[in-house]
């Protein structure tokens, strides 16, 4: 045999159970590590050994016919990878899967129906053990169609035909933004920044966002709060935070705190309070949603209430390799309270 044919020749269970001295379903039970194989120490490290020094990897495609699992994980999103903000669902789902001996099989569709659909063919021809669903944006999604035997799981997102989904405790959220105003001792003249019911349902489609702003508007009743201004804003930039923020800043006195829908509307609230020569906290108090990684680069650094991206991809992992399969309903993720300088 030539040394070039070597090279490429595939190393086998049976080279490394040659070398190790043992039988192949030694070799096997050792590598695939069945606890009940009443083999000695001697014979699991010179398995180990051996595999190691041959390069040993398991044949993959062999495994999933024999045990009808891949150890393979699907995940197909619109702009989850490319997007910075929301790369931590996946960042938190590669975390997971390789704790539970699984590797991830990424596609990004950009939202097209039909790059979604050949990307689900080409997971289902590598027999993935189940398909994840992200979503940039949460919001209802349009699954292809995959077989009932393939488990699925929404990350971000909800289906009508997948009914397990993992999604951010917004209403929570809300009412945490609410509470750190009131232990702030500031209970009123509050300017609610962003919240439009026309955009929310039309752009967004999200029930996240109706969440949030259910769980703001609970706890301002409870509490006994009021906002004494609400400003629609159809798109949530910094721009558009900063012009709608400078006009009522014109038109009167400035509100003693903003309620922000997100951090990129706060990025332009405060740009327009530092132009008016108002201070942060000490004249207007900010607080706002998301916790985008500019947040903490704000002068005083902005108090939100952030997505926790990472901890709903691992969740997602862990519901769709759960024994029974993933588990219907809606599972949320705690939204962190990041504390900053922006509340005095």
């Amino acid at each position: 045999m030539t040394e070039e044919v070597r090279m490429v020749k595939r190393v086998t269970l049976t080279d490394v159970a040659r070398l190790a001295g043992l039988s192949p379903s030694a070799a096997s039970m050792i590598l695939n590590g069945r606890p009940d194989t009443r083999l000695s120490r001697d014979a699991h490290d010179r398995v180990l050994a051996a595999a190691a020094e041959l390069g040993y990897r398991p044949n993959v495609a062999a495994r999933a016919l024999r045990t009808s699992t891949s150890h393979t994980i699907g995940f197909v999103s619109d702009l989850v990878a490319t997007t910075r903000f929301a790369s931590g669902l996946i960042k938190g789902a590669l975390g997971a899967a390789e704790a539970a001996g699984h590797v991830v099989l990424v596609a990004e569709t950009g939202g097209e129906r039909e790059r979604e659909a050949e990307a689900v063919s080409a997971l289902l021809d590598r027999q993935v053990d189940g398909v994840i669903f992200a979503s940039m944006r949460a919001r209802e999604i349009l699954v292809p169609p995959i077989p009932s035997s393939v488990r699925a799981v929404m990350l971000n997102a909800t289906s009508e035909t997948h009914v397990c989904s993992v999604l951010p405790d917004e209403e929570t959220g809300g009412q945490r933004a609410i509470e750190l105003l009131r232990d702030a001792g500031i209970r009123d003249d509050i300017l609610l920044l962003g919240y439009d019911a026309d955009a929310e349902r039309d752009l967004f489609r999200s029930a996240t966002v109706a969440a949030r702003v259910r769980g703001i508007y609970d706890t301002m009743a409870r509490e006994g709060m009021r906002f004494s201004r609400e400003e629609s804003i159809w798109l949530w930039e910094p721009d558009h935070g900063h012009d709608v923020t400078a006009r009522v800043l014109a038109s009167g006195p400035p509100p003693r705190a903003i309620v922000c829908l997100n951090d990129r509307l706060a990025f332009g609230a405060s740009q327009a309070l530092g132009e008016a020569e108002l201070r942060v906290p000490d004249d207007v108090a900010l607080v706002s949603f998301d916790n985008d990684e500019l947040a903490a680069y704000l002068r005083p650094g902005l108090t939100t209430i952030g997505l926790p991206h990472e901890a709903m991809g691992r969740r997602a992992v862990e519901l769709l390799l759960a024994p029974d399969g993933p588990p219907p309903g809606e599972h949320l993720v705690e939204m962190p309270v990041v504390i900053r300088a922006s509340l005095p």
